[in-house]
Protein backbone atom coordinates (compact mmCIF):
# COMPACT_ATOMS: atom_id res chain seq x y z
CA UNK A 1 0.00 0.00 0.00
CA UNK A 2 1.14 3.53 -0.75
CA UNK A 3 2.29 5.57 1.74
CA UNK A 4 2.26 9.33 1.98
CA UNK A 5 5.37 11.28 3.89
CA UNK A 6 4.26 14.30 5.56
CA UNK A 7 6.21 16.72 7.24
CA UNK A 8 6.57 15.91 10.81
CA UNK A 9 5.78 18.49 13.61
CA UNK A 10 9.33 18.66 15.38
CA UNK A 11 8.45 20.92 17.82
CA UNK A 12 5.36 21.75 20.13
CA UNK A 13 5.58 25.19 18.34
CA UNK A 14 6.19 24.02 14.65
CA UNK A 15 3.78 24.75 12.36
CA UNK A 16 5.93 24.58 8.91
CA UNK A 17 8.82 23.90 7.48
CA UNK A 18 10.99 24.42 4.54
CA UNK A 19 12.32 21.43 2.07
CA UNK A 20 16.01 22.33 2.20
CA UNK A 21 16.85 19.01 -0.08
CA UNK A 22 15.66 15.53 -1.10
CA UNK A 23 18.27 13.29 -0.64
CA UNK A 24 15.94 10.73 -3.04
CA UNK A 25 14.38 11.25 -7.00
CA UNK A 26 11.13 10.40 -8.19
CA UNK A 27 11.39 6.54 -8.93
CA UNK A 28 14.35 6.12 -6.82
CA UNK A 29 14.53 3.11 -4.32
CA UNK A 30 14.24 4.02 -0.95
CA UNK A 31 14.44 1.63 2.23
CA UNK A 32 12.38 2.25 5.55
CA UNK A 33 14.49 4.57 7.98
CA UNK A 34 16.85 5.68 5.14
CA UNK A 35 17.43 9.40 5.13
CA UNK A 36 14.90 10.68 2.44
CA UNK A 37 14.58 14.56 3.17
CA UNK A 38 16.19 17.31 5.08
CA UNK A 39 13.73 19.57 6.48
CA UNK A 40 14.70 23.49 7.61
CA UNK A 41 12.76 23.86 10.84
CA UNK A 42 12.83 27.30 12.77
CA UNK A 43 15.33 26.07 14.72
CA UNK A 44 17.28 23.51 12.80
CA UNK A 45 17.88 21.50 9.49
CA UNK A 46 16.45 17.83 10.30
CA UNK A 47 17.13 14.70 8.31
CA UNK A 48 13.46 13.33 8.22
CA UNK A 49 13.96 9.57 7.70
CA UNK A 50 11.45 7.39 5.18
CA UNK A 51 8.41 6.04 7.06
CA UNK A 52 7.95 3.02 4.40
CA UNK A 53 10.19 0.96 1.71
CA UNK A 54 9.35 0.96 -1.77
CA UNK A 55 10.24 3.65 -4.73
CA UNK A 56 9.83 7.43 -4.34
CA UNK A 57 6.68 7.50 -6.88
CA UNK A 58 6.03 11.45 -6.31
CA UNK A 59 7.91 14.39 -4.84
CA UNK A 60 5.05 16.72 -4.45
CA UNK A 61 6.77 19.44 -2.42
CA UNK A 62 9.68 20.79 -3.93
CA UNK A 63 13.09 22.25 -2.37
CA UNK A 64 12.48 25.85 -0.81
CA UNK A 65 8.77 25.15 -0.93
CA UNK A 66 7.12 26.00 2.48
CA UNK A 67 4.63 24.00 4.09
CA UNK A 68 2.83 23.60 6.36
CA UNK A 69 3.21 20.63 9.28
CA UNK A 70 0.90 17.24 8.08
CA UNK A 71 0.58 18.38 4.64
CA UNK A 72 1.96 15.59 2.07
CA UNK A 73 5.29 15.98 0.60
CA UNK A 74 5.53 13.21 -1.23
CA UNK A 75 4.73 9.43 -1.97
CA UNK A 76 6.26 6.12 -1.26
CA UNK A 77 4.59 2.69 -3.48
CA UNK A 78 5.63 -0.30 -5.06
CA UNK A 79 6.45 0.70 -8.88
CA UNK A 80 3.17 -0.10 -10.75
CA UNK A 81 1.10 1.12 -7.77
CA UNK A 82 -2.32 3.18 -8.44
CA UNK A 83 -1.11 6.69 -6.32
CA UNK A 84 -3.28 8.99 -7.83
CA UNK A 85 -5.95 8.43 -4.60
CA UNK A 86 -2.53 10.22 -2.19
CA UNK A 87 -2.26 13.15 -4.76
CA UNK A 88 -4.49 16.55 -3.66
CA UNK A 89 -6.08 18.28 -7.13
CA UNK A 90 -4.00 19.85 -9.24
CA UNK A 91 -1.07 17.03 -8.93
CA UNK A 92 -0.27 14.43 -11.42
CA UNK A 93 0.66 11.13 -11.25
CA UNK A 94 4.36 10.18 -12.59
CA UNK A 95 2.59 8.50 -15.54
CA UNK A 96 0.74 11.26 -16.70
CA UNK A 97 4.07 13.49 -15.54
CA UNK A 98 5.65 13.65 -19.06
CA UNK A 99 2.32 14.35 -20.67
CA UNK A 100 1.84 17.15 -18.44
CA UNK A 101 5.34 18.41 -19.13
CA UNK A 102 4.40 18.73 -22.94
CA UNK A 103 1.13 20.35 -22.38
CA UNK A 104 2.94 23.01 -20.07
CA UNK A 105 5.70 23.82 -22.92
CA UNK A 106 2.88 24.32 -25.82
CA UNK A 107 2.29 28.05 -26.74
CA UNK A 108 -0.75 29.33 -25.16
CA UNK A 109 -2.48 32.28 -27.13
CA UNK A 110 -2.56 35.71 -25.07
CA UNK A 111 -6.36 34.88 -25.25
CA UNK A 112 -6.43 31.52 -23.55
CA UNK A 113 -6.31 30.62 -19.81
CA UNK A 114 -4.37 28.00 -18.20
CA UNK A 115 -3.69 27.16 -14.65
CA UNK A 116 0.00 27.59 -13.89
CA UNK A 117 1.34 25.47 -11.78
CA UNK A 118 4.38 27.32 -9.56
CA UNK A 119 6.22 26.68 -5.86
CA UNK A 120 5.25 29.79 -3.66
CA UNK A 121 8.73 31.22 -3.73
CA UNK A 122 8.02 31.33 -7.94
CA UNK A 123 5.06 32.76 -7.65
CA UNK A 124 6.68 35.74 -5.22
CA UNK A 125 9.69 36.09 -7.38
CA UNK A 126 7.31 36.70 -10.24
CA UNK A 127 4.83 39.26 -8.73
CA UNK A 128 7.62 41.24 -7.51
CA UNK A 129 9.33 41.13 -10.99
CA UNK A 130 6.12 41.74 -12.86
CA UNK A 131 6.76 38.44 -14.93
CA UNK A 132 3.56 36.66 -16.27
CA UNK A 133 4.11 32.95 -15.29
CA UNK A 134 2.43 31.92 -18.38
CA UNK A 135 5.29 33.05 -20.30
CA UNK A 136 7.66 30.78 -18.65
CA UNK A 137 8.12 27.26 -18.98
CA UNK A 138 7.99 24.86 -16.21
CA UNK A 139 10.91 22.29 -15.58
CA UNK A 140 9.85 21.20 -12.04
CA UNK A 141 8.19 17.78 -11.11
CA UNK A 142 4.87 17.83 -13.28
CA UNK A 143 5.86 20.88 -15.29
CA UNK A 144 5.66 22.99 -12.05
CA UNK A 145 7.41 26.42 -12.93
CA UNK A 146 10.44 26.66 -9.78
CA UNK A 147 12.08 29.62 -9.06
CA UNK A 148 15.36 28.51 -11.22
CA UNK A 149 12.94 29.04 -14.10
CA UNK A 150 11.51 32.76 -12.96
CA UNK A 151 14.77 33.34 -12.08
CA UNK A 152 16.34 32.50 -15.79
CA UNK A 153 13.44 33.99 -17.71
CA UNK A 154 14.08 37.57 -15.44
CA UNK A 155 18.22 36.98 -16.79
CA UNK A 156 17.45 36.16 -20.52
CA UNK A 157 14.87 39.68 -20.15
CA UNK A 158 18.02 41.33 -18.88
CA UNK A 159 17.42 41.08 -15.33
CA UNK A 160 16.17 44.21 -14.79
CA UNK A 161 13.17 45.13 -12.06
CA UNK A 162 10.97 47.18 -12.80
CA UNK A 163 10.77 49.41 -9.87
CA UNK A 164 8.91 52.46 -10.51
CA UNK A 165 6.46 53.28 -13.61
CA UNK A 166 8.43 54.10 -16.46
CA UNK A 167 12.04 53.49 -14.60
CA UNK A 168 13.90 50.39 -14.40
CA UNK A 169 17.43 49.88 -12.27
CA UNK A 170 19.46 47.16 -11.66
CA UNK A 171 19.72 45.43 -8.54
CA UNK A 172 20.75 41.94 -7.20
CA UNK A 173 17.87 39.34 -5.70
CA UNK A 174 18.43 37.70 -2.68
CA UNK A 175 15.75 35.40 -1.95
CA UNK A 176 14.66 35.12 2.00
CA UNK A 177 14.68 31.54 2.75
CA UNK A 178 16.33 29.18 5.21
CA UNK A 179 16.77 30.51 8.63
CA UNK A 180 16.82 34.20 7.69
CA UNK A 181 12.98 33.39 6.60
CA UNK A 182 12.15 31.95 10.08
CA UNK A 183 14.34 34.80 12.19
CA UNK A 184 12.08 37.50 9.67
CA UNK A 185 8.90 35.35 10.53
CA UNK A 186 9.46 35.41 13.77
CA UNK A 187 11.10 38.67 14.61
CA UNK A 188 7.71 40.27 13.07
CA UNK A 189 5.37 38.11 14.74
CA UNK A 190 7.14 38.99 18.02
CA UNK A 191 7.36 43.23 17.41
CA UNK A 192 3.94 42.88 16.41
CA UNK A 193 2.27 40.81 19.23
CA UNK A 194 4.18 41.81 22.09
CA UNK A 195 4.48 44.76 23.62
CA UNK A 196 7.42 45.53 24.54
CA UNK A 197 8.99 47.53 27.37
CA UNK A 198 12.90 48.31 27.48
CA UNK A 199 15.13 48.97 30.24
CA UNK A 200 18.69 50.33 30.37
CA UNK A 201 21.73 50.27 33.20
CA UNK A 202 25.19 50.39 33.11
CA UNK A 203 27.04 48.34 34.90
CA UNK A 204 31.08 48.25 36.15
CA UNK A 205 32.65 45.70 34.89
CA UNK A 206 36.14 45.77 37.59
CA UNK A 207 34.99 42.52 39.66
CA UNK A 208 33.54 40.64 36.78
CA UNK A 209 36.66 41.00 34.42
CA UNK A 210 39.07 40.37 37.89
CA UNK A 211 37.18 37.30 38.30
CA UNK A 212 37.61 36.03 35.49
CA UNK A 213 41.44 36.62 35.03
CA UNK A 214 41.63 35.00 38.36
CA UNK A 215 40.20 31.88 37.41
CA UNK A 216 41.35 31.63 33.97
CA UNK A 217 44.83 30.06 34.23
CA UNK A 218 43.58 27.29 36.81
CA UNK A 219 40.91 26.16 34.78
CA UNK A 220 42.62 26.09 31.20
CA UNK A 221 45.55 24.60 33.21
CA UNK A 222 42.92 21.51 35.02
CA UNK A 223 40.06 21.45 32.52
CA UNK A 224 41.48 23.15 29.14
CA UNK A 225 38.80 25.80 29.16
CA UNK A 226 39.07 29.33 28.62
CA UNK A 227 36.05 31.19 30.11
CA UNK A 228 34.38 34.21 28.39
CA UNK A 229 32.56 37.10 29.69
CA UNK A 230 29.51 35.87 28.43
CA UNK A 231 30.12 32.41 30.25
CA UNK A 232 30.03 34.16 33.40
CA UNK A 233 27.35 36.08 32.34
CA UNK A 234 25.08 32.73 31.54
CA UNK A 235 25.28 31.82 35.11
CA UNK A 236 24.77 35.39 36.80
CA UNK A 237 21.29 35.76 34.88
CA UNK A 238 20.73 32.32 36.16
CA UNK A 239 20.80 33.57 39.19
CA UNK A 240 18.78 36.42 38.59
CA UNK A 241 16.32 34.67 37.30
CA UNK A 242 16.07 32.15 39.95
CA UNK A 243 15.54 35.24 42.22
CA UNK A 244 12.78 36.70 40.35
CA UNK A 245 11.23 33.67 38.49
CA UNK A 246 8.34 35.79 36.85
CA UNK A 247 10.80 36.92 34.51
CA UNK A 248 11.43 33.20 33.40
CA UNK A 249 7.62 33.00 31.96
CA UNK A 250 5.73 33.38 28.98
CA UNK A 251 2.13 34.76 28.02
CA UNK A 252 -0.07 32.44 26.95
CA UNK A 253 -3.65 33.04 26.33
CA UNK A 254 -5.08 34.83 29.90
CA UNK A 255 -2.35 33.75 31.70
CA UNK A 256 1.24 34.23 32.75
CA UNK A 257 3.42 30.68 32.32
CA UNK A 258 6.31 30.47 35.03
CA UNK A 259 8.83 27.68 33.98
CA UNK A 260 10.02 25.56 36.80
CA UNK A 261 13.52 25.24 34.87
CA UNK A 262 16.19 27.97 33.83
CA UNK A 263 17.03 27.44 30.42
CA UNK A 264 19.19 29.77 28.90
CA UNK A 265 19.21 30.44 25.37
CA UNK A 266 22.81 32.20 23.91
CA UNK A 267 22.39 34.11 20.36
CA UNK A 268 24.91 32.96 18.30
CA UNK A 269 25.80 33.97 14.98
CA UNK A 270 25.83 31.01 12.66
CA UNK A 271 25.82 31.07 8.65
CA UNK A 272 23.39 33.32 7.28
CA UNK A 273 21.22 34.28 10.26
CA UNK A 274 21.09 33.60 14.17
CA UNK A 275 20.79 30.77 16.37
CA UNK A 276 19.97 30.15 19.90
CA UNK A 277 20.97 27.00 21.16
CA UNK A 278 20.17 26.59 24.83
CA UNK A 279 22.15 25.89 28.33
CA UNK A 280 19.61 23.58 30.45
CA UNK A 281 19.32 24.30 34.08
CA UNK A 282 21.74 26.64 33.65
CA UNK A 283 21.30 27.98 37.27
CA UNK A 284 22.62 24.61 38.51
CA UNK A 285 25.64 24.24 36.33
CA UNK A 286 28.79 25.82 37.12
CA UNK A 287 30.83 28.47 35.26
CA UNK A 288 32.94 25.87 34.16
CA UNK A 289 29.96 23.29 33.31
CA UNK A 290 28.23 26.24 31.18
CA UNK A 291 31.65 27.23 29.44
CA UNK A 292 32.13 23.68 27.92
CA UNK A 293 28.35 23.84 27.07
CA UNK A 294 28.49 26.66 25.33
CA UNK A 295 31.66 26.11 23.58
CA UNK A 296 29.87 23.04 22.35
CA UNK A 297 26.93 24.51 21.17
CA UNK A 298 28.94 27.16 19.62
CA UNK A 299 31.07 24.16 17.56
CA UNK A 300 27.77 23.05 16.45
CA UNK A 301 25.98 25.89 15.19
CA UNK A 302 28.89 26.74 13.13
CA UNK A 303 29.47 22.75 11.93
CA UNK A 304 25.46 22.80 11.46
CA UNK A 305 25.44 19.63 13.74
CA UNK A 306 22.94 21.21 16.61
CA UNK A 307 20.33 18.48 17.42
CA UNK A 308 16.50 19.87 18.49
CA UNK A 309 17.27 19.03 22.25
CA UNK A 310 19.95 21.52 21.82
CA UNK A 311 17.63 24.09 20.26
CA UNK A 312 14.44 23.83 22.00
CA UNK A 313 12.99 24.44 25.65
CA UNK A 314 14.92 28.02 25.96
CA UNK A 315 13.26 30.19 28.43
CA UNK A 316 15.15 33.71 28.03
CA UNK A 317 18.04 34.49 26.09
CA UNK A 318 20.96 36.67 26.55
CA UNK A 319 22.52 38.02 23.16
CA UNK A 320 25.55 40.26 23.48
CA UNK A 321 27.01 41.77 20.88
CA UNK A 322 30.12 43.36 22.77
CA UNK A 323 32.77 41.96 20.06
CA UNK A 324 31.50 43.78 17.07
CA UNK A 325 31.76 46.74 19.26
CA UNK A 326 28.07 47.46 19.73
CA UNK A 327 27.84 49.87 22.69
CA UNK A 328 24.27 49.91 23.40
CA UNK A 329 21.48 47.84 21.81
CA UNK A 330 18.02 47.12 22.05
CA UNK A 331 16.63 43.79 21.42
CA UNK A 332 13.29 42.07 20.03
CA UNK A 333 12.19 39.78 22.27
CA UNK A 334 12.36 35.97 20.92
CA UNK A 335 8.62 34.28 21.43
CA UNK A 336 7.58 32.46 23.38
CA UNK A 337 9.38 34.00 25.83
CA UNK A 338 9.02 36.65 28.23
CA UNK A 339 12.53 38.93 28.01
CA UNK A 340 16.07 39.12 26.29
CA UNK A 341 19.18 40.63 27.43
CA UNK A 342 20.90 42.87 25.70
CA UNK A 343 24.93 43.32 26.39
CA UNK A 344 27.03 45.61 24.84
CA UNK A 345 30.80 46.28 24.74
CA UNK A 346 32.71 46.87 27.74
CA UNK A 347 34.85 50.16 27.42
CA UNK A 348 36.94 52.26 29.54
CA UNK A 349 35.12 55.68 30.88
CA UNK A 350 35.46 58.03 33.78
CA UNK A 351 33.57 57.10 36.51
CA UNK A 352 32.75 58.47 40.06
CA UNK A 353 33.85 56.83 43.00
CA UNK A 354 34.28 58.30 46.28
CA UNK A 355 33.95 61.66 44.83
CA UNK A 356 36.87 60.53 42.39
CA UNK A 357 36.96 60.51 39.33
CA UNK A 358 38.65 57.19 37.87
CA UNK A 359 38.22 55.31 34.56
CA UNK A 360 36.64 51.88 34.61
CA UNK A 361 35.55 49.63 32.16
CA UNK A 362 31.47 49.74 31.69
CA UNK A 363 28.99 48.22 29.90
CA UNK A 364 24.89 48.96 29.08
CA UNK A 365 22.93 46.12 29.66
CA UNK A 366 19.18 46.56 28.11
CA UNK A 367 16.34 44.21 29.02
CA UNK A 368 13.46 44.14 26.64
CA UNK A 369 10.73 42.60 27.87
CA UNK A 370 6.71 41.70 27.68
CA UNK A 371 4.91 44.42 29.25
CA UNK A 372 1.47 41.79 29.96
CA UNK A 373 3.85 40.40 32.00
CA UNK A 374 6.13 42.65 33.50
CA UNK A 375 5.88 46.16 34.79
CA UNK A 376 8.59 48.78 34.85
CA UNK A 377 9.23 47.90 38.33
CA UNK A 378 9.68 44.10 38.05
CA UNK A 379 11.96 44.57 35.02
CA UNK A 380 14.49 47.11 37.19
CA UNK A 381 14.81 44.54 40.19
CA UNK A 382 15.64 41.63 38.35
CA UNK A 383 18.05 44.32 36.18
CA UNK A 384 19.40 45.57 39.22
CA UNK A 385 20.03 42.42 40.55
CA UNK A 386 21.96 41.34 37.50
CA UNK A 387 24.25 44.31 38.00
CA UNK A 388 24.92 43.51 41.57
CA UNK A 389 26.00 39.94 40.98
CA UNK A 390 28.52 41.26 38.01
CA UNK A 391 29.69 43.44 40.19
CA UNK A 392 30.11 41.27 42.78
CA UNK A 393 30.63 37.74 40.92
CA UNK A 394 32.11 35.46 43.76
CA UNK A 395 28.30 35.89 45.13
CA UNK A 396 27.82 33.69 42.39
CA UNK A 397 29.64 30.78 43.80
CA UNK A 398 27.94 31.23 47.36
Amino acid sequence: MATAVVLPRLGLNMVEGTIEKWFKKEGDPVEKGEPLVCIQTEKVSYEYESPASGVLRKIVREVNDVVPVSETIGIIGSAEEDISALLSPGEVTPERKEEKVMESRREVAPSEERRVFASPFARKIAKESGIDLNRITGTGPGGRVTKDDVLGFAERQKGKISSTAGETTPCDVMEVRGIRRVIGQRMTESARTIPHISLSVEVDMSELLAFRARILKDLEKEKGIRISVTEVLVKIVSLGLKKYPVVNSTFEGQRIKIFKEINLGVAMAAGEGLIVPVVHKADERSVSEISSRVKELNQKAQTGTLSLEDVTGGTFTLTNLGMYGIDKFTAIINPPQCAILAVGKVSEKPAVEERRVVIKPMAWLTLSADHRILDGKQGAEFLSEVKRLIENPYLALV
